[in-house]
């Protein structure tokens, strides 16, 4: 399973991305452009050494992250407000490919319509969105649970 970062806005939310997916033993992708420099020292500071652990693929635009190796085939399952289907009542394969929009305007049209699966988190009335990270985690970790994809307990008798 993947994560991919859509034209990602905040440093801080891909670099927490990149430690979710470290975390949870998740590839990650990045679709360009971001809208911040990469080498910027916020990502450094939230990402700390698991940007080094898990250093994220970047794509030059969406085109070629379809045709890239790992991807290509592969089907995309985004995160969307506008989702009909609940991220609990979805069914997930373990090559799946968990794309995040941009935090200021979600994916454009195109790639909402290019997404093979959309799925939602169902909000309290009033409610708009939660932080992308918020919503990775929580999709991540049911799209897991569901393919037996949890990374394995480390045995606390072998420290």
């Amino acid at each position: 399973m993947r994560l991919a970062l859509f034209q990602p806005d905040i440093p801080q939310n891909a670099a927490a991305a990149i430690r979710l997916a470290t975390g949870l033993g998740l590839a990650v992708e990045v679709v360009e452009p971001c809208g911040f420099l990469w080498d910027d020292r916020r990502l450094r500071r939230v990402g700390m050494d698991y940007l080094a652990v898990t250093p994220p693929r970047r794509h030059p635009d969406w085109a070629a992250f379809r045709a890239a190796p790992g991807v290509a085939g592969r089907r995309v399952v985004l995160l969307t407000t506008r989702a009909t289907v609940s991220y609990t009542a979805a069914a997930y394969r373990p090559d799946d490919i968990l794309l995040l929009g941009r935090e200021s305007a979600g994916v454009p049209d195109d790639i909402h319509a290019a997404a093979d699966l959309r799925v939602g988190i169902p909000m309290a009335a009033g409610a708009r969105s939660l932080n992308v990270v918020t919503a990775a985690a929580m999709v991540a970790g049911e799209a897991l649970r569901q393919t037996d994809g949890w990374p394995a307990v480390p045995d606390p008798d072998r420290r």
